[in-house]
């Protein structure tokens, strides 16, 4: 039986794939070292496949992308469907190209997985044009472009909850009093300021139960916005009214609210920072991320910063992470009012927050530490979230987990002062 020559039959070890084309391959030849069961002289010449080019443009747009960072899937959808559009522009010349075909069906995969639509705004091969001056993650590869060496940004993480507990952009982790209102960051594009108040009578533990964050104008990415969060009041809008800031298009600030009056982030793609606030129990907890160079632009004057100094040493009432305060073995009695009995005790305690999280970090310790001293299990919730943020939005997997130390409070890998912890704790049980 004579065969068609528009039908090409690839034989292989494993399989045969049938492949229709029209017309023929562009200069006869085998594809991936197969052997083409059909007459060349049937063969006509027609202008060459660039498949191979279009696959390499895609790499180029997407090559600086980083899924952990803001606007990831906005660009990446671009650069796909700038790679859709240049696949059907060759769609006639590639037919019976096996990668061409495996390009076409890797999109389209690509495309559902990112939830990307098939219509809306296309990447550009030209450097010039695909830059967005409001798109912070941009602003290196326009950089590269112009000349000059690539830099892959730094970015920095901080997060506040409990009653209170802090971990700065050092990766430091202290629990604090700063009762009244502080400020978390304060530089020339963002201020974050905090007000904790008392949780119990007799502890000087506080939680926070009001966060102002103040979004400074930007170029004309956008004007300055206000942001106000108090117990019980967790909007999804700044103080007026808008959900965003800059170009409705662009998106350059935006809030998201994930669960209505308990969960909401912000997106600052113009500062490459984004901000998750969650209200757990009566108390809010915050974690930040942003750009290194961002967060340290600012004035001798605004020094007085917890994300990048700490917490004054005044104000402090761990010893290098260790919970709570050991001073000799012994702990610091609470003046004021008798504190009420917990509902918990180590054991227990212990035991609660190992159902919200295994390994036994300095988060644990403070979740059991917080239920010790306040009875409140919504703690354990805001342990477990703060941690869950650590992993959303923290640059470094090495570093989610901190362990307490015998030094600065910092990252830590031995597990040696778990015990003394425990010690402290069951400590704590007594004047509790």
């Amino acid at each position: 039986m004579a065969r068609s020559p528009a039908r090409i039959l690839y034989e292989t070890p494993l399989t045969a794939v049938a492949v229709w084309v029209e017309g023929c391959l562009p200069s006869c030849r085998p594809v991936f070292g197969f052997r083409p069961l059909w007459n060349t002289r049937d063969c006509q010449l027609q202008a060459p496949c660039r498949i191979q080019k279009c696959t390499t443009d895609f790499v180029s747009l997407t090559a600086h992308l980083n899924s952990a960072l803001d606007g990831f899937d906005l660009e990446f959808c671009k650069a796909l469907r700038a790679y859709s559009a240049c696949t059907y522009r060759n769609s006639k010349v590639c037919r019976g190209n096996l990668v061409y075909h495996s390009a076409v069906l890797g999109i389209s995969d690509l495309m559902s997985q990112r939830n990307c639509s098939k219509d809306g705004p296309t990447s550009s091969t030209n450097p010039e044009v695909s830059h967005d001056p409001c798109n912070y993650s941009g602003h290196t590869e326009a950089n590269e472009h112009q000349g000059g060496e690539k830099t892959i940004p730094t970015y920095l993480f901080c997060g506040l909850f409990g009653d209170p507990h802090l971990r700065t952009f050092k990766d430091h982790f202290q629990t604090c009093k700063v009762e009244g209102a502080w400020p978390l960051l304060d530089n020339n594009y963002l201020t974050v300021q905090v007000t904790n108040v008392p949780v119990v009578p007799g502890s000087s533990a506080t939680a926070t139960n009001k966060i102002t964050i103040i979004f400074k104008s930007y170029q004309h990415c956008t004007d300055q916005k206000v942001y106000q969060a108090v117990t019980d009041d967790l909007p999804a809008a700044f103080v007026d009214g808008t959900t965003g800031g800059g170009d409705g298009n662009t998106k350059s600030l935006q809030i998201v609210d994930k669960v209505s009056g308990k969960y909401v982030e912000m997106h600052a793609r113009y500062i490459g920072t984004t901000v998750y606030i969650r209200q757990l129990g009566h108390y809010l907890t915050l974690a930040i991320r942003m750009p290194q160079e961002l967060a340290m632009a600012y004035e001798e004057s605004q020094d007085l910063q917890l994300c990048v100094n700490g917490c004054p040493s005044s104000e402090r009432i761990d010893d290098s992470g260790h919970l709570p305060l050991p001073v000799r073995g012994q702990v610091l009695p609470q003046a004021g009012a008798a504190r009420p009995r917990s509902a918990y005790t180590l054991e227990t305690a212990t035991t609660k927050c190992h159902e919200k999280m295994l390994v036994k970090d300095i988060y644990f310790y403070s979740c059991v530490f917080d239920l010790l001293t306040t009875g409140d299990a919504n703690f354990t919730a805001a342990a477990h979230s703060a941690l869950q943020d650590v992993e959303a939005l923290h640059p470094r997997k090495e570093r989610w987990h901190i362990f307490p130390s015998s030094g600065d409070g910092g990252v830590g890998k031995g597990s040696k002062s778990f015990v003394s912890l425990g010690l402290a704790c069951l400590i704590l049980v007594a004047f509790l």
